[in-house]
């Protein structure tokens, strides 16, 4: 797994990419900056990466998971239902998508502020940068 930070506006968000040939072209991309297209509770934009479906591809997707979108070439975000939802909390794409990750954390009301046109951020991110993340040290019992 490798760690993203993906930032709108002074909305900062930590995802995890897996291990697939879709995540590595885009980490190969990174840091990528696109303009924000919203179709229901999708955020996307389209990203400097040409892949085809692979073996993993699918339209429905859960809360908080990260795709690629083959036929638009885009990044995407999904935290609700969109137009092709088929039924009340289905979170579905308009057509297959390669899933790349999720985040860690789904800031929802945060995400339904996002307006169309604005600037979205992707880099990668170290574990020690990620606030929270760096210095922990687990203590020793026996030390008490």
């Amino acid at each position: 797994m490798t760690a993203i930070k993906i930032t709108i506006r002074d909305l900062d968000m930590i995802a995890d990419l897996n291990d697939t040939p879709t995540a590595e072209a885009i980490i190969e991309a990174l840091p990528i900056e696109g303009s924000a297209s919203i179709w229901g509770d999708e955020i996307y934009f389209g990203i400097p990466v040409s892949m085809d479906e692979d073996e993993g591809a699918r339209s429905v997707l859960s809360i908080g998971e990260l795709a690629y979108w083959p036929p638009g070439g885009a990044f995407c975000i999904f935290w609700g239902e969109t137009p092709a939802s088929q039924s009340p909390g289905e979170i579905r794409a308009a057509s297959e998508v390669n899933p790349v990750g999720r985040l860690r954390a789904i800031p929802v009301l945060d995400l339904g502020n996002v307006n169309i046109g604005e600037t979205v951020t992707v880099e990668l991110i170290e574990e020690s940068d990620i606030p929270g993340m760096g210095d922990v040290v687990a203590s020793d019992p026996a030390d008490e």
